[in-house]
């Protein structure tokens, strides 16, 4: 049995996991201030949401953190 474990983490795949939760963060926020501005009939909160260009933005942030993770698991495969 191993006693000792080695930790030599990946930065890049921290990064990415870190970039993964905020941005999941980011989409529960924008999740709530869509409810909340919709019961309160602020409109104009509600329009700015869902803009397509905001959507397009959330989209390549997803597309980038998702190459991270793809680069980091390539990076550890092959040590």
């Amino acid at each position: 049995m191993k006693t000792k474990l080695n930790d030599d983490s990946n930065l890049l795949f921290i990064w990415a996991c870190k970039s993964l939760k905020y941005f999941l963060l980011t989409l529960l926020g924008f999740a709530i201030a869509l409810v909340i501005s919709r019961a309160l009939g602020a409109s104009t909160i509600v329009q700015i949401l869902l803009y397509q260009s905001v959507w397009e933005w959330l989209l390549r942030i997803a597309a980038l953190i998702f190459c991270f993770f793809a680069i980091a698991i390539i990076y550890e495969s092959s040590r």
